[in-house]
Protein backbone atom coordinates (compact mmCIF):
# COMPACT_ATOMS: atom_id res chain seq x y z
CA UNK A 1 0.00 0.00 0.00
CA UNK A 2 1.13 3.81 -0.50
CA UNK A 3 0.62 6.84 0.61
CA UNK A 4 0.96 9.84 -1.30
CA UNK A 5 0.38 12.56 1.32
CA UNK A 6 3.00 10.75 3.54
CA UNK A 7 5.28 9.21 0.05
CA UNK A 8 5.67 5.85 1.96
CA UNK A 9 4.75 2.32 1.05
CA UNK A 10 3.84 -0.41 3.57
CA UNK A 11 3.68 -4.22 3.58
CA UNK A 12 0.22 -4.60 5.46
CA UNK A 13 -0.77 -8.28 6.11
CA UNK A 14 -4.16 -8.91 5.06
CA UNK A 15 -5.04 -11.49 7.99
CA UNK A 16 -3.64 -9.19 10.84
CA UNK A 17 -3.91 -5.69 9.19
CA UNK A 18 -0.20 -4.72 10.49
CA UNK A 19 1.93 -2.98 8.87
CA UNK A 20 4.96 -5.63 8.47
CA UNK A 21 7.48 -3.18 6.80
CA UNK A 22 7.62 0.42 5.84
CA UNK A 23 9.91 2.24 3.61
CA UNK A 24 10.40 6.15 2.26
CA UNK A 25 9.53 6.33 -1.30
CA UNK A 26 11.64 8.26 -3.82
CA UNK A 27 8.67 10.17 -5.01
CA UNK A 28 4.90 9.80 -4.54
CA UNK A 29 3.76 6.63 -4.62
CA UNK A 30 0.84 6.40 -7.32
CA UNK A 31 0.69 2.32 -7.98
CA UNK A 32 2.72 -1.04 -7.82
CA UNK A 33 2.82 -4.61 -9.45
CA UNK A 34 3.93 -7.27 -8.40
CA UNK A 35 6.65 -9.31 -10.83
CA UNK A 36 7.18 -12.51 -8.58
CA UNK A 37 9.91 -11.93 -6.44
CA UNK A 38 10.15 -7.72 -6.46
CA UNK A 39 7.52 -4.85 -7.19
CA UNK A 40 7.77 -2.19 -9.73
CA UNK A 41 6.16 1.27 -8.95
CA UNK A 42 4.98 4.19 -10.53
CA UNK A 43 6.30 7.41 -8.66
CA UNK A 44 6.26 11.14 -9.50
CA UNK A 45 9.18 12.72 -9.12
CA UNK A 46 10.18 16.55 -8.76
CA UNK A 47 7.89 19.61 -9.15
CA UNK A 48 6.13 18.45 -12.03
CA UNK A 49 5.42 15.14 -10.83
CA UNK A 50 7.09 13.49 -13.64
CA UNK A 51 6.59 9.68 -13.27
CA UNK A 52 9.35 6.85 -13.53
CA UNK A 53 9.33 3.00 -13.03
CA UNK A 54 10.97 2.20 -10.16
CA UNK A 55 11.87 -1.50 -8.80
CA UNK A 56 11.65 -2.67 -5.40
CA UNK A 57 13.01 -5.34 -3.77
CA UNK A 58 10.78 -6.28 -0.87
CA UNK A 59 13.70 -5.93 2.56
CA UNK A 60 16.24 -3.92 -0.13
CA UNK A 61 14.41 -1.08 -0.45
CA UNK A 62 13.87 0.71 -3.99
CA UNK A 63 16.79 0.18 -7.11
CA UNK A 64 18.86 3.04 -7.10
CA UNK A 65 19.92 2.10 -11.09
CA UNK A 66 16.32 0.61 -12.12
CA UNK A 67 14.94 3.86 -12.67
CA UNK A 68 12.48 4.07 -16.38
CA UNK A 69 10.72 7.13 -17.42
CA UNK A 70 7.64 7.16 -18.21
CA UNK A 71 6.16 7.60 -21.81
CA UNK A 72 5.56 11.50 -21.63
CA UNK A 73 6.59 11.33 -17.96
CA UNK A 74 2.98 10.87 -17.54
CA UNK A 75 1.22 7.26 -16.54
CA UNK A 76 -0.12 5.75 -12.83
CA UNK A 77 -1.44 2.61 -12.43
CA UNK A 78 0.42 -0.67 -13.25
CA UNK A 79 -0.45 -4.82 -14.02
CA UNK A 80 1.49 -7.42 -14.82
CA UNK A 81 0.87 -10.50 -17.49
CA UNK A 82 3.76 -12.92 -16.45
CA UNK A 83 6.25 -11.06 -19.16
CA UNK A 84 5.56 -7.44 -19.54
CA UNK A 85 4.41 -4.23 -17.39
CA UNK A 86 1.41 -2.53 -18.30
CA UNK A 87 0.95 0.59 -17.73
CA UNK A 88 -2.41 3.01 -17.74
CA UNK A 89 -2.20 7.01 -18.59
CA UNK A 90 -5.60 7.91 -17.27
CA UNK A 91 -6.52 11.02 -18.89
CA UNK A 92 -5.23 9.82 -22.45
CA UNK A 93 -7.53 6.51 -21.88
CA UNK A 94 -5.42 4.26 -22.70
CA UNK A 95 -3.37 1.16 -21.66
CA UNK A 96 0.34 0.86 -22.79
CA UNK A 97 2.47 -2.87 -22.98
CA UNK A 98 5.75 -1.85 -22.07
CA UNK A 99 9.29 -4.00 -22.76
CA UNK A 100 11.78 -4.12 -20.46
CA UNK A 101 13.23 -0.70 -21.26
CA UNK A 102 10.28 1.39 -20.86
CA UNK A 103 9.69 1.35 -25.23
CA UNK A 104 6.03 1.12 -25.81
CA UNK A 105 4.78 -2.42 -27.47
CA UNK A 106 1.43 -1.91 -27.83
CA UNK A 107 -1.23 0.38 -27.06
CA UNK A 108 -4.91 -0.45 -25.93
CA UNK A 109 -7.75 2.20 -25.95
CA UNK A 110 -9.80 1.70 -23.22
CA UNK A 111 -12.43 4.62 -23.88
CA UNK A 112 -12.80 6.05 -20.43
CA UNK A 113 -10.41 7.64 -17.42
CA UNK A 114 -8.46 4.72 -15.95
CA UNK A 115 -8.22 4.55 -12.48
CA UNK A 116 -6.64 0.41 -11.98
CA UNK A 117 -6.20 -2.47 -13.40
CA UNK A 118 -5.07 -6.04 -12.87
CA UNK A 119 -4.65 -9.21 -15.17
CA UNK A 120 -6.76 -12.85 -13.61
CA UNK A 121 -6.07 -15.72 -16.04
CA UNK A 122 -4.67 -13.81 -18.95
CA UNK A 123 -7.66 -11.22 -19.12
CA UNK A 124 -7.10 -7.64 -17.99
CA UNK A 125 -9.95 -6.30 -15.74
CA UNK A 126 -9.72 -2.40 -15.68
CA UNK A 127 -11.73 0.50 -13.25
CA UNK A 128 -12.81 2.78 -15.77
CA UNK A 129 -15.40 5.89 -15.65
CA UNK A 130 -15.13 9.79 -15.41
CA UNK A 131 -13.59 11.71 -12.30
CA UNK A 132 -15.10 14.80 -12.71
CA UNK A 133 -19.03 15.27 -11.52
CA UNK A 134 -20.00 12.20 -9.24
CA UNK A 135 -16.68 9.91 -10.23
CA UNK A 136 -19.06 7.57 -12.61
CA UNK A 137 -16.63 3.72 -12.51
CA UNK A 138 -16.91 0.48 -13.93
CA UNK A 139 -15.03 -2.41 -13.61
CA UNK A 140 -14.46 -4.19 -17.04
CA UNK A 141 -13.24 -6.89 -18.73
CA UNK A 142 -11.04 -7.53 -22.10
CA UNK A 143 -8.69 -9.73 -23.71
CA UNK A 144 -5.69 -8.37 -24.62
CA UNK A 145 -4.88 -11.45 -27.01
CA UNK A 146 -7.14 -9.97 -29.14
CA UNK A 147 -5.69 -7.18 -31.99
CA UNK A 148 -8.90 -4.69 -31.16
CA UNK A 149 -10.15 -5.71 -27.35
CA UNK A 150 -14.00 -5.93 -26.52
CA UNK A 151 -14.31 -3.59 -23.46
CA UNK A 152 -16.87 -5.26 -21.79
CA UNK A 153 -18.34 -3.55 -18.47
CA UNK A 154 -19.57 -6.10 -15.75
CA UNK A 155 -21.01 -3.87 -13.34
CA UNK A 156 -20.79 -0.19 -11.46
CA UNK A 157 -19.13 0.64 -8.55
CA UNK A 158 -20.61 2.53 -6.22
CA UNK A 159 -18.08 4.68 -4.86
CA UNK A 160 -14.93 6.18 -5.97
CA UNK A 161 -12.20 3.94 -6.15
CA UNK A 162 -8.57 3.94 -7.24
CA UNK A 163 -6.21 0.90 -7.85
CA UNK A 164 -6.76 -2.65 -8.37
CA UNK A 165 -5.48 -5.87 -7.15
CA UNK A 166 -6.82 -9.43 -7.59
CA UNK A 167 -5.55 -12.13 -4.61
CA UNK A 168 -6.43 -15.26 -6.72
CA UNK A 169 -10.11 -15.39 -5.05
CA UNK A 170 -11.39 -11.84 -4.15
CA UNK A 171 -10.73 -7.78 -6.13
CA UNK A 172 -9.19 -5.26 -3.96
CA UNK A 173 -9.56 -1.49 -4.39
CA UNK A 174 -9.23 1.79 -2.22
CA UNK A 175 -12.51 3.71 -1.11
CA UNK A 176 -10.89 6.81 -1.46
CA UNK A 177 -13.24 9.48 0.03
CA UNK A 178 -13.97 6.95 3.23
CA UNK A 179 -10.59 6.41 3.30
CA UNK A 180 -10.84 2.67 3.23
CA UNK A 181 -9.80 -0.67 1.35
CA UNK A 182 -12.71 -2.76 -0.17
CA UNK A 183 -12.57 -6.31 -0.89
CA UNK A 184 -15.16 -7.84 -3.15
CA UNK A 185 -15.67 -10.84 -5.43
CA UNK A 186 -15.43 -11.50 -9.06
CA UNK A 187 -18.50 -9.91 -10.78
CA UNK A 188 -20.72 -12.87 -12.15
CA UNK A 189 -20.84 -12.77 -16.06
CA UNK A 190 -21.59 -14.94 -18.86
CA UNK A 191 -18.64 -17.56 -19.52
CA UNK A 192 -16.44 -16.31 -22.69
Amino acid sequence: MGSRDLRRIYGIDVKTWTVFEETEAPGIPWAAASTGKDLWFTLGEGPEDDRYLRRYLPEKGFSETERIPCPEYTGSYLSYDGSHLYLSQWYKHRILKLDASGNILRVIDIGLEICGHVFVDGLIYVLRGTEQGNEDWRIARLDPRDEMPEIEDLAQVPFPCRSLAFDGESFWTNHRAANEIISFPMPETQTR
